[in-house]
């Protein structure tokens, strides 16, 4: 069996974060394994407050996932400060880490900021240019790249500009602000646009989270870049569709609608 690590933060409602990466990852085939940035006490109305991790700790569980069972993929969240990215990327380069999806979390579904100011830059220049693809909704890349962002035309402007600076695939995520969910894949060749099909769903809390995390077990079973991210699409679409309605705000998706 293949294996896949998230590096990222706790959701203890269970939608987003290290829970909906560890389901996203076995329901597509892999053994999923885990490495706590930091613990959020949250639910689908919003995050009340965040404890992190010491980058001493952070750094033991990566080391004891890799001196055991290497992970095929590495999986990329929510790490809200410098010290922790830094601590990330040393390690990754040590181990010579294959198939990084990095998922730059900056803002939850709820609007919750989730990361440090100065981390944003550490993130770009330690974790960027050692991933195999970052995956940034339309806000993140209007950060990333210091770019509006209103259309198409657009998107595929700034995914190449961070694609230039970084030397990294950008996996853009498009969005019913821009478009039906179309999401636009940038890397060394060219532009690919991957049509998704609009879902009148309010509950999409984790739905970054799973994307990434689908890629990420998809790139370890062995698929390339496109067709990974194709499934990714394919899979968050059927737990879209699955109609899951829990809580009271932006509820989950229904990781297991494969199991119904």
């Amino acid at each position: 069996m293949k294996t896949a690590l998230s590096i990222a933060g706790s959701d203890s409602c269970g939608g987003a974060g290290i829970q909906a990466d560890i389901k996203t990852m076995t329901m597509n085939g892999v053994y999923a394994m885990s490495a706590v940035t930091a613990l959020t006490a949250q639910n689908t109305t919003g995050v009340s407050d965040i404890m992190e991790v010491t980058p001493d700790f952070l750094k033991k569980q990566i080391d004891m996932v890799f001196e055991d069972i290497r992970p095929d993929a590495v999986k990329i969240g929510m790490v809200s400060n410098s010290l922790l990215v830094t601590v990330i990327a040393d390690r990754l380069k040590y181990y010579h880490a294959e198939n990084i999806v990095a998922d730059p979390v900056m803002v939850a579904t709820s609007r919750a900021r989730l990361i440090h100011t100065e981390a944003i830059e550490t993130l770009e220049n330690e974790i960027f240019p050692i991933a195999t693809v970052i995956t940034p909704n339309i806000s993140e890349a209007e950060v990333l790249s210091g770019m509006t962002i209103t259309d198409e035309k657009d998107m595929e402007s700034a995914a190449k500009a961070i694609f230039e600076k970084r030397g990294c695939a950008v996996l853009l995520k498009g969005g019913h602000s821009i478009n039906d969910a179309n999401d636009l894949l940038y890397s060394g060749n060219g532009a690919v646009w991957f049509k998704g099909r609009r879902i009148n769903n309010p509950n999409t809390h984790g739905t970054g989270c799973t994307l990434s995390s689908a890629i990420a077990a998809n790139l370890a079973k062995g698929y390339d870049l496109e067709e990974s991210v194709r499934r990714a699409k394919e899979y968050i679409s059927g737990a879209l569709s699955a109609m899951l309605d829990l809580g009271k705000g932006s509820g989950p998706m229904n990781h297991s609608f494969m199991l119904s």
